[in-house]
C-alpha cells in the first residue's frame, strides 16, 4: 500500500469513528428516558433525567401548552350575562388558571347581554368567547357562519368521555354550511326547585308537599295563616319575563308528553294550542291570586327576580316559597346557611302518568376568534376544574363527568345531582332552546304583558306565537 493510500485510509477511519461517537453522544431515540451512569466506588448508581428539548415544549394540546407558559402575557376577551355575585364566582373560578398560564381572561358581564351580543357580532367586534344562557340565541348566530366550529378546535374523544352525549347533542347546531359544534357547556342548573325558609317552615309545623294538590292546599293554608305563600319576581332588565317561562315549561312537563314538549320547543306545537294554554292557566291559579303572591300580582313585573326571595328571610318570613333554579342562592343573604336556614323541595308532579320530570338549563360557551390562547381557554372550560370553585361555593351544578361529587359542600347540592339522575324525564329549558326571537323575545314579552294585565291570555299567546312567524 502506498503512503498516499495509507493516509486516505487513516483519515476515512478517523471520520467514521468521529461520526459514530457523535451519534452516540446525541442519542438516536427521541424518547430517551432516565439513564444510568457507571457505578461509583461505593457501588451506587446515579439517575439523570433527559433534558426537555424545545420540540417537547411544543407538544400537547392547547391547554397543556398553556400550562407550560406558552401563552403567557396574552389576553382573551369574554362577554356574558354574569354580573354581581355570579360574576365574582366566575372570576374566582378562573383565577388559578390565569395565574398558572399567564393568560388574562378579560370578562365583561352585562344584564343586557341578550340585546347586545348580536350587535357586537354583526358589527365585527365579537368577543373571543361568549357565554350564552340561551342556546337558541346562539343557534341563530351560528347560522351566519361567524361561530367557530369546535370540532376543529377540541379533541372530540375527550369531550365524549367528559360529557353525557345529550350535552354534546345540544351543542351541535346548524352552521352556514352544515352542522357544527357551536359551543360547550360549562355551568348547569336545576330549575324544578321550590326554595323555602327551612328552619321557620319546620317551626311553623308545615310539611313539604309531595303532590301538586298538597302544594296548593299548603298555599291556601299559609294564606289563611296571614301570609302570601309565594315570592315571585320577573324583572331582569332586557331579559324581563324569563322567570315566567320557567313556570310554564315546568308545568308543560307535568301536564303533557315529553314529545309534545319537544314539538313545542321546535315550533311544531303552537303557543295557542290547548296544551300550552292549560299550562299558563294552572300557573295563573297562583300568580293571579293576590292572596298567594307577596305584594300581589301587580308586583311580579316590577320585582327583580334576585330580590324576590328576600321576604323569605325576614323574621318571621313574609313569604315562604320561591320557584327558581339553584343559581338563586347567589342572591340569598350571606349569613343564611343551606340545609339549616333554607332548603328546597321538588316542584311536585301534576299528572302521575308523566312521572317525575326535571327542567334544567345551563351556559354554553361559543368561540368567535381562533387563536392558540383562545383554544386553550376553551379547552379549559370543558374540564370540571374550570368550575370547581363555583361548585364548592354552591349554586351551580357541573355538567362534566370529571367533576367530583365531593366538591359539593351541602346535602342540598348532592340531592340536586340525585334528582337529575333519578328524573323520569329530563328536558332543557324550552325558551333557551327556542330561536332567540321567540325564547328571548316574544315569549318573555308576552308573559310580561299578560301578568301585568296589559293583554288577555289568548291575546298574549297569539302575540308570542307571532315570534315564530317573524
Amino acid at each position: 500500500m502506498t503512503k498516499a493510500r495509507k493516509v486516505r485510509t487513516s483519515l476515512l477511519l478517523s471520520l467514521c469513528l468521529s461520526f459514530t461517537m457523535m451519534l452516540s453522544a446525541c442519542g438516536g431515540s427521541g424518547d430517551a428516558g432516565p439513564t444510568k451512569e457507571p457505578a461509583a466506588s461505593g457501588g451506587d448508581t446515579k439517575e439523570t433525567t433527559a433534558t426537555t428539548t424545545p420540540a417537547d415544549d411544543n407538544s400537547g394540546s392547547p391547554l397543556e401548552l398553556a400550562l407550560k407558559g406558552k401563552y403567557k402575557g396574552t389576553k382573551v376577551t369574554m362577554f356574558g350575562p354574569f354580573v354581581d355575585a355570579d360574576q365574582k364566582k366566575f372570576e374566582d373560578s378562573i383565577k388559578e388558571f390565569e395565574d398558572k398560564t399567564g393568560i388574562d381572561i378579560q370578562y365583561e358581564g352585562s344584564k343586557e347581554f341578550e340585546a347586545t351580543i348580536n350587535v357586537r357580532v354583526d358589527g365585527g367586534s365579537a368577543p373571543d368567547i361568549a357565554d350564552f344562557p340561551q342556546p337558541g340565541l346562539l343557534a341563530s348566530i351560528a347560522k351566519t357562519g361567524k361561530v367557530v366550529d369546535l370540532t376543529k378546535v377540541l379533541d372530540q374523544d375527550k369531550l365524549k368521555k367528559n360529557y353525557n352525549q345529550s350535552w354534546l347533542d345540544m351543542g351541535t347546531m346548524d352552521g352556514k354550511d352544515g352542522k357544527i359544534m357551536a359551543g360547550i357547556w360549562n355551568r348547569s342548573n336545576v330549575k324544578s326547585l321550590v326554595w323555602y325558609p327551612k328552619k321557620q317552615f319546620d317551626e311553623a309545623g308545615y310539611k313539604v308537599p309531595e303532590t301538586w294538590d298538597e302544594m296548593m292546599a299548603l298555599t291556601e293554608q299559609i294564606a289563611k295563616d296571614g301570609d302570601p305563600a309565594w315570592a315571585i319576581g320577573i324583572e331582569s332588565g332586557a331579559a324581563t319575563g324569563w322567570p315566567a317561562t320557567d313556570w310554564v315549561e315546568n308545568i308543560m312537563l307535568r301536564t303533557t308528553t315529553p314529545e309534545n314538549y319537544d314539538k313545542w320547543v321546535k315550533g311544531e306545537l303552537p303557543f295557542t294550542s290547548p296544551e300550552v294554554k292549560n299550562a299558563v292557566e294552572i300557573m295563573s291559579k297562583i300568580w293571579m291570586n293576590k292572596d298567594y303572591v307577596y305584594g300581589g300580582t301587580k308586583s311580579i313585573v316590577t320585582t327583580a327576580f334576585g330580590d324576590a326571595p328576600k321576604p323569605m328571610f325576614d323574621n318571621p318570613p313574609k313569604a315562604w316559597f320561591n320557584l327558581t333554579g339553584n343559581f338563586i342562592t347567589s342572591f340569598f343573604p350571606e349569613t343564611a346557611k343551606v340545609d339549616q336556614d333554607y332548603d328546597w323541595f321538588y316542584l311536585p308532579s301534576i299528572d302521575e302518568k308523566y312521572g317525575k320530570p326535571v327542567l334544567v338549563a345551563g351556559d354554553i360557551y361559543a368561540m368567535f376568534n381562533d387563536r392558540p390562547e383562545v383554544r386553550a381557554v376553551m379547552e379549559f372550560f370543558t374540564t370540571g376544574e374550570s368550575i370547581k370553585k363555583w361548585v364548592q361555593s354552591g349554586g351551580v351544578i357541573a355538567p362534566m363527568n370529571d367533576a367530583s361529587l365531593d366538591w359539593y359542600n351541602s346535602e342540598s347540592d348532592k340531592r340536586m345531582a340525585k334528582l337529575v339522575q333519578d328524573a323520569t324525564t329530563l328536558r332543557f329549558d324550552g325558551s333557551d332552546l327556542m330561536p332567540g326571537k321567540v325564547g328571548a323575545g316574544s315569549f318573555w314579552k308576552g308573559m310580561t304583558d299578560y301578568v301585568s294585565g296589559t293583554v288577555k291570555l289568548d291575546d298574549a299567546l297569539q302575540q308570542i306565537q307571532k315570534g315564530w312567524d317573524n
